[in-house]
């Protein structure tokens, strides 16, 4: 388990207060492309390519973006291999994938409900 960077009292935890950090938290996770390239990690160390082609109608300079922002919040790994060319690899981290749980099941529900929402195209 990681060890936190730093405290908040249970008591001051109230994400819908302005001033909680947990709505920093929510908006990294409840993000589309950041949701769905942690769900394209859970089965291991994925290469960029792997993850692009996954997250279809992504453009690299997006994933690019979202990849650094979960490597900088520590919910995922990018480990480089010297090789020619170079090999870059990203994988979940132990938070990484605890946030994989309540974010998959709300993918599945999303894929089980999308006909519920009239609106959509």
């Amino acid at each position: 388990m990681a060890t936190p960077h730093f405290h908040i009292p249970e008591a001051a935890r109230d994400v819908y207060s302005a001033s909680c950090p947990c709505r920093l938290v929510l908006d990294l996770l409840a993000d589309k492309w950041s949701a769905l390239a942690l769900g394209a990690l859970e089965a291991g160390p994925v290469r960029f390519g792997a993850i692009k082609t996954r997250l279809d109608g992504i453009s690299p300079k997006v994933l690019t973006a979202v990849l650094r922002r979960l490597e900088k919040n520590e919910l995922i790994t990018r480990t480089i291999y010297p090789a020619v060319p170079l090999h870059v690899e990203y994988e979940l981290t132990d938070l990484g994938r605890d946030a994989c749980v309540p974010l998959g099941s709300l993918l599945s529900w999303v894929e089980d409900n999308v006909e519920r929402f009239p609106d959509l195209p």
